[in-house]
């Protein structure tokens, strides 16, 4: 990828976001060129890695800014987090995975964990977190100490080069599992073949097999349970949204150029497309930006689960509208290739497809009802509620 900023942009130097934007346009360049099973955007990551958002997610005093640590760095986070998605989904998941996983290493693992996560950030390593695996096969810890399994649905396999696993203990499996920090070669392990996905093509997303790792004394991340500790565990979850809105913001951007192309967009039945998908776009930013301050405020609990769970269910509905909407608006095209809509509805429409959504409704709405104040004053910020 050209390094095409490094001029024009040099005053921005102290400031990631200004970075990040001067970026997004050869990103997003690249994201139209990587649709294609098996392909991981790894020049991004560079540009992510020059623009210091690897090492973003740290603490101030272990040398980052503390997007995803410390609460100052919510409000900066999201705005970071949609901008990547909107230039590509797939480098959005990929970074939304490395925040959390040094997310997690810094809370529950140990100083010198922490400290060594550090350095490998800001020496551009990639970062993921890897959770899910087939009913009925954990990944676990064997006698002799070894792991044994895989995990599935790893985007960033091959690729990522300290992933943090849940795990079992062989002799014990209804235990809590516990995290492990586990350090990976590039390409060996991994297998993409699983991924036939419609969407997310660029993801390098796929199948690890970790069998015959040793779990030493320092691999072991915090203590069992701590990876679904709540609220942590699901208040996260805005981080995914934030990219989810940056996508459909993209399908937004993709529409105006198409009546703008076209000479289409005074006709009024285009107009109030394009202004109810708008709106919907408005709309999936505003839960985001307020679901961001909620799930990182210092004393957030279960009401900030709550938020959350209603703050993804809006951006997915906003995003299916934006979708249909655009679709409608462009026509047969939007599902042609090249037309840049086709890869964007189908990266979005893969990604929103997040585990649980009629679950987390439902608490959602739990929440709701056994709360002891009118609805309007249940989603307030607790440090700010006069």
């Amino acid at each position: 990828m050209p390094d095409s900023f490094s001029a024009t942009h040099a005053g921005h130097a102290a400031d990631p976001l200004a970075l990040l934007r001067a970026y997004l346009p050869d990103i997003a360049a690249a994201a139209a060129l990587e649709d294609h099973d098996g392909a991981f955007p790894a020049e991004a990551i560079v540009s992510l890695h020059k623009a210091r958002l690897l090492a973003a997610p740290l603490r101030l005093a272990l040398g980052g800014l503390g997007w995803g640590s410390e609460p100052e760095g919510a409000a900066q986070l999201a705005v970071a987090l949609r901008l990547i998605g909107r230039a590509s989904l797939p480098l959005g998941r990929l970074y939304e995975g490395h925040v959390n996983a040094l997310r997690l290493v810094q809370r529950y693992g140990t100083p010198g964990q922490a400290r060594a996560a550090a350095q490998e950030a800001m020496g551009g390593l990639l970062f993921a977190v890897w959770n899910t695996e087939i009913p009925g096969e954990p990944l676990s810890v064997g006698p002799d100490g070894r792991l044994m399994g895989r995990k599935i649905l790893c985007s960033g396999a091959g690729q990522a080069a300290r992933a943090l696993v849940t795990a079992r203990d062989a002799a014990t499996p209804e235990a809590p599992p516990r995290m492990l920090l586990v350090p990976l070669a590039p390409g060996e392990r991994a297998d993409l073949s699983g991924w036939t996905a419609q969407g997310m093509r660029a993801s390098a997303t796929g199948a690890v097999d970790l069998t015959g790792i040793e779990v030493g004394p320092g691999l072991q991340v915090g203590r069992p349970g701590d990876y679904g500790r709540q609220p942590d565990f699901s208040a996260g979850a805005w981080r995914f949204a934030a990219v989810h809105c940056g996508g459909l913001e993209a399908v937004l951007g993709a529409m105006r150029d198409h009546l703008r192309r076209t000479g289409r967009g005074a006709d009024p039945h285009q107009a109030a497309r394009l202004g109810q998908a708008a709106v919907a776009a408005g709309s999936a930013r505003l839960w985001v930006e307020a679901a961001a301050l909620r799930a990182e405020a210092p004393d957030a609990g279960m009401e900030a689960v709550a938020f959350v769970n209603l703050a993804r269910l809006a951006v997915e509905r906003a995003a299916l509208d934006v979708m249909e909407l655009a679709q409608r608006s462009v026509g047969l095209a939007a599902f042609l290739r090249p037309n840049p809509l086709e890869r964007l509805c189908r990266d979005l429409a893969t990604y929103l497809r997040q585990p649980a959504p009629d679950r987390a409704l439902t608490e959602a709405a739990a929440h709701l009802l056994a709360a002891g104040v009118e609805p309007g004053d249940a989603w307030d910020i607790p440090a700010v509620r006069p």
